[in-house]
């Protein structure tokens, strides 16, 4: 094939004595859906098995913990120190297995941020005594101790029997977890690490002798054909923590030691580089890529790169350049896990790429599952993976082509229907588009127009400009109606709101230019404070007026992290506890109900207000962000429209896309 787009990424790779069909490695995600014991459902081997069915050469099985006393992150983690694993995680293994992948084992010990989810949490160890603190750490100020000499060689000893026991699983591989703020890292960081004798203090041979003894005491144990893996941050990214400089030195460090040094960045534990570690919508695709590159010329092993990764062109370009021998990916085989498949049979126009907004990751730590915003089948794999009956061949009206809309419209197609869908609008999509122009969301609209041209070459039946009523419904002759008609902004009922310069998110979104050069948002949901960080962008004064005492993330808590560089790197003047009481020609009267203390980011000219004191925020145009209102009226207006009937998404309940899609998904999975 003289004309293969991608063959640097197709091109096979040998570690040690395992070879890896391509250099596409889906990265490790943990599973949490487990009791408390830590044993693993039947549920996860379909989980994992998707992504080698998708064609990625190694899937990995992250949080894989090595020791259950003192080591473990979460309530829910693998115990690889536990024998009632075998069974479980050898049924997992095959099922990677038997799809031609490798699967692999990620070691892990929390260090000093062990047992922090118990209740008391429990004891834990670190290179030094301190203060637990972090944007994950639940128990506030939880102290841990001092890792003794003899602990240190209890630890080593646990990561080596951790690695003797995922290959009697049958893992094909084991990935050491030494960056992201655990053990390994901790030893190695300048910040954390101040120990006076041989496992730490300014030398980085010092700080590196945990890594080197670790992965001496695996080697012993797992022989000397088995490949080995490293997991590390190229730079800590936060002031205090080491740079690119300091994780070259320790990638020469453990380089003989390692097969492939998988370069990450940041670490889950700091609270302003927790997006970097987890790239958000606000960095470019490949945002950590360089760390891989400048460790790839200073080492001799090869050399993986993870982080915001899914555009064919720019992975096989590093690969063909030498920035690094691998790629990983997560997210983006959540939002795909078809993807390496895709891309290696020409069909990467078809991919879903992700869209980064961490609603999966949130919800994992929330619920125990990866749901995607965009791919209703993950977290659901089990369920996709049992026959269903065949449909029996309906007419399926759905009104409104939102998300939820076009996601009806597909799955009825895949079902054997035949599909109309009408959208009152000129173009489907609903009212996402009015963040057409927003530059953090391109992925959004990259994602609606890909869904449209789906609907489109599916063969639906589209109809712009087409206000579904009942008469309309009852004339197409449906057997099966779905509603998906969405919201619209609900108005806060409070005096001034109809004023000249007031005016909606939605068309603030949709036309900046109704703002002045300064306003004030009502709401800090997602809606508004995305919105302030856009207008702030476009150089305006934004002041966010919030009835709670923080930001209303709807579920999504780990996008809040990186709001929050936003909103500092903006300057947006948060105000929380505050109630706007009346909106006026200068702006907006509200009252506190916490003092200066309810202030966030910059302060406005009014300054901070006493509790219950009122106080004039000044601003050109008021924007209410207070939520959308169902359209519950024009659900009533179909019910009877036809036998079959499925109201969907937002007009029974405003949510977030996610919901929408599944909604959509199962719905029209049933007709």
């Amino acid at each position: 094939m003289g004309d293969f787009k991608y063959p640097k990424l197709f091109e096979p790779l040998v570690l040690r004595g395992a070879m890896f069909k391509n250099r596409i490695f889906a990265a490790p995600t943990g599973y949490q859906d487990m009791d408390r014991f830590g044993v693993i459902p039947p549920e996860a081997a379909y989980y994992y098995e998707r992504k080698a069915k998708g064609g990625a050469a190694s899937v990995a099985v992250g949080e894989c913990n090595v020791d259950a006393k003192f080591g473990t992150g979460g309530a829910y983690a693998v115990h690889l120190d536990d024998p009632n694993m075998r069974n479980p995680l050898c049924r997992l293994t095959d099922a990677v297995r038997r799809q031609g992948a490798i699967c692999t084992a990620e070691l892990q010990h929390a260090g000093n941020c062990a047992n922090r989810s118990l209740d008391p949490p429990g004891i834990a160890y670190g290179p030094v005594a301190g203060t637990a603190h972090g944007p994950l750490e639940r128990s506030g100020g939880r102290p841990y101790y001092e890792m003794r000499e003899d602990i240190i060689w209890y630890v080593i000893d646990k990561f080596a029997k951790g690695a003797a026991f995922a290959k009697a699983c049958g893992f094909g591989m084991v990935t050491l977890h030494g960056g992201h703020g655990w053990l390994i890292s901790q030893f190695l960081s300048p910040a954390l690490n101040t120990r006076k004798d041989k496992w730490g203090g300014p030398d980085i041979e010092n700080r590196s002798r945990l890594a080197i003894e670790i992965l001496k005491a695996i080697r012993k144990e797992v022989g000397p054909a088995f490949p080995i893996e490293m997991r590390i941050s190229g730079s800590e990214c936060y002031e205090g923590g080491y740079d690119i400089e300091e994780g070259i030195k320790f990638a020469k460090q453990v380089e003989e030691y390692v097969d492939l040094l998988h370069v990450s960045a940041g670490s889950h534990e700091v609270d302003e580089v927790f997006t970097v570690t987890h790239p958000s919508m606000f960095l470019p695709d490949g945002c950590n890529v360089g760390y891989a590159e400048e460790i790839k010329k200073n080492v001799k092993c090869k050399v993986a790169t993870v982080g915001a990764l899914g555009d064919p062109g720019q992975m096989e370009d590093i690969i063909a350049s030498g920035k690094a021998d691998v790629v990983e990916i997560a997210r983006g085989l959540i939002a795909d896990p078809d993807l390496p498949r895709k891309i290696r049979t020409g069909c990467e126009r078809e991919i879903n790429k992700c869209m980064r907004c961490l609603n999966c990751f949130s919800y994992l730590l929330r619920g125990g599952q990866f749901y995607c915003a965009i791919n209703p089948e993950t977290g659901r794999e089990a369920e996709m993976n049992q026959a269903i009956p065949p449909a029996v061949k309906k007419k399926v009206l759905i009104a409104g082509g939102g998300v939820a809309g076009m996601q009806a419209a597909l799955t009825c197609v895949e079902r054997g229907h035949e599909v109309i869908l009408c959208e009152k609008e000129k173009r489907l999509g609903g009212t996402l588009w009015c963040e057409e122009n927003v530059p953090f969301k391109k992925k959004l609209i990259e994602y609606l127009l890909r869904q449209a041209r789906k609907v489109r070459e599916a063969g639906v039946d589209v109809r712009l400009g087409v206000e579904v009523t009942r008469e309309y419904a009852e004339s197409v002759g449906a057997d099966a109606v779905i509603a998906a008609l969405g919201a619209k902004p609900a108005k806060p009922r409070i005096p001034g709101i109809d004023g000249e310069n007031v005016v909606s998110a939605e068309d603030a979104y949709r036309n900046p230019a109704l703002a002045g050069d300064s306003v004030v948002i009502l709401g800090a949901g997602l809606v508004g404070t995305e919105l302030a960080i856009y207008l702030s962008m476009l150089g305006k004064k934004a002041t966010v007026v919030e009835m709670l005492g923080e930001i209303n993330h709807g579920g999504n808590n780990l996008h809040v992290l990186a709001l929050n560089v936003e909103i500092a790197r903006y300057a947006v003047d948060m105000r929380f506890n505050t109630t706007a009481v009346e909106v006026t020609d200068e702006g907006v009267l509200c009252r506190v109900s916490g003092g200066a203390d309810n202030v966030v980011g910059a302060v406005s000219d009014a300054g901070a207000a006493s509790a219950n004191e009122s106080t004039l925020l000044r601003a050109d145009t008021v924007i209410y962000a207070t939520g959308q209102r169902p359209l519950w009226d024009g659900v009533e207006n179909l019910s009877l429209a036809a036998p079959d009937f499925y109201p969907i998404g937002d007009c029974i309940a405003p949510k977030n896309i996610m919901n929408a899609t599944s909604m959509a998904f199962t719905v029209a999975r049933n007709i």
